[in-house]
């Protein structure tokens, strides 16, 4: 839609209200409602949220360690300007008119801890080195037949799941809760979110959605509101979704795999297909992976960003836990998928659900053309069989500190994001990590109460 037929939609839509979003850096969709004629005169400048936004945790609970802001800054506005080509409708909102931000003041100066700009800025660089990223990302999550209430009134234990056991791929299990599967994919398409394949998945109450590729900003534009929408369609159903990557130790985690490729701007071709390799990967492709395996250790935070993210990445839990590659093989970190000229593409597997898309996207994207500006050559062999077993190449970091310690004395990741950015994210997750190791858990009850 032009401009002009956006504003006009805007204008006689019967409610006189716009829903505006940002991210925050844990990927939270923080917005508010504003009046349509506020709407009209805040595109043509700016619209003002408090830069807490970006000092405060998931919890609302204010960091203490950061510069961007805090209470030595007073807590003043930051600028958002607000994104057109973002416009949707809220389907089950009466089509209210919804639109994301960035958060660039009046000489369009980008924020650093802004996630968005972080992409763009990735992006920026790629096609400035002539390519077009395309990505996707897929989605596992729990499902529970609670309420925000009943889940508090149970303190988060002995949940209701939508459904008992296991049943991956069930027609059954759809069925039972056709109502509510059906809304999640009509609504999300009239959304612009098209989703590709949704389908229960191994574990009770999970179901699992791929999302249609894109150009790499849309697709993380598409996750970010998927995940928020998922959440506020469930509600109407009485049903509590979450993104959680590991619900509990005998159940599997939630991942958010990304799917990527990259294409030639102007032919609009793939430039990861190659007929003549034996395996269908051109040069490109085996210097993205390589740049990926080679940098994973060095921005790990970014796409297993809490403290639950290391819980999913354990042996046998259907994601990864060694710095692998390999062909079609679901144990190894980066999942090359090579076939014909249009699908060839790679699978990083170590993303959980619980990442902010920005970031994820952000981090995949840089890794790989690190590989490609450097010209590195895969030079580890693709893993075949058992890649929990293949430690030949290193091991993932095993919690958030220890990734963030690396990430945060990591040269490559300055190089990549900016030393502004890396600051401020590392300090989030020192943060993420202070509140973690000061709180007592119910194992710890469990194992220490009686018997010391």
């Amino acid at each position: 839609m032009t401009t002009q037929e956006v504003l006009a939609y805007v204008k006689q839509h019967p409610s006189g209200k716009v829903k505006i979003a940002v991210t925050d850096i844990d990927g939270v969709l923080r917005g508010k409602y504003i009046a349509a004629e506020k709407f009209a005169s805040a595109i043509e400048g700016r619209l003002a949220f408090c830069d807490v936004t970006f000092g405060w945790d998931m919890g609302d609970v204010v960091y203490d360690n950061v510069k961007y802001t805090g209470w030595h800054t007073g807590y003043p506005d930051a600028l958002i300007k607000i994104d057109l080509s973002t416009f949707r409708k809220i389907p089950w909102e009466n089509d209210v008119p919804f639109f994301l931000g960035d958060f660039i003041d009046e000489q369009d100066k980008p924020a650093y801890t802004c996630p968005r700009q972080l992409l763009r800025k990735v992006l920026s660089d790629t096609t400035q080195s002539g390519f077009q990223p395309f990505f996707s990302q897929e989605f596992e999550w729990f499902n529970f037949a609670e309420t925000p209430e009943s889940i508090h009134q149970k303190n988060f234990h002995q949940l209701t799941p939508l459904s008992p056991g296991m049943f991956g791929y069930s027609i059954l299990r759809s069925t039972l809760k056709g109502d509510y599967m059906s809304d999640l994919f009509d609504l999300l398409v009239k959304f612009d979110v098209p989703v590709e394949g949704l389908h229960t998945e191994t574990g009770p109450g999970v179901y699992e959605a791929a999302i249609k590729y894109a150009p790499v900003l849309l697709a993380a534009d598409q996750a970010v509101l998927f995940k928020t929408a998922v959440k506020e369609i469930a509600y109407k159903h009485g049903i509590m979704a979450t993104f959680m990557a590991k619900i509990h130790e005998s159940l599997p985690g939630c991942s958010g795999h990304v799917h990527q490729s990259l294409w030639d701007k102007d032919a609009g071709q793939n430039l990861f297909y190659d007929e003549t390799d034996p395996h269908k990967m051109s040069a490109l492709m085996k210097s993205y992976i390589a740049g990926q395996l080679h940098c994973l250790p060095h921005i790990l935070p970014m796409i297993a960003p809490t403290i639950n993210s290391y819980k999913r990445l354990v042996e046998g839990a259907w994601a990864p836990t060694t710095l692998t590659w390999g062909i079609d093989n679901r144990t190894v970190a980066l999942r090359a998928l090579p076939g014909n000229k249009k699908a060839t593409r790679l699978e990083t597997r170590v993303v959980g659900s619980d990442t902010n898309p920005y970031l994820a996207l952000a981090a995949c994207l840089a890794a790989g053309m690190y590989g490609v500006k450097n010209n590195l050559k895969l030079e580890k062999t693709a893993t075949t069989g058992n890649g929990y077993k293949d430690v030949s190449n290193g091991i993932l970091p095993q919690n958030l500190h220890e990734a963030t310690q690396q990430m945060k004395q990591s040269a490559i990741a300055k190089e990549l994001f900016g030393a502004e950015f890396v600051e401020h994210f590392t300090l989030t997750r020192e943060w993420e990590w202070k509140q973690y190791a000061k709180a007592v858990t119910d194992w710890e009850l469990k194992r220490y109460f009686e018997i010391i």
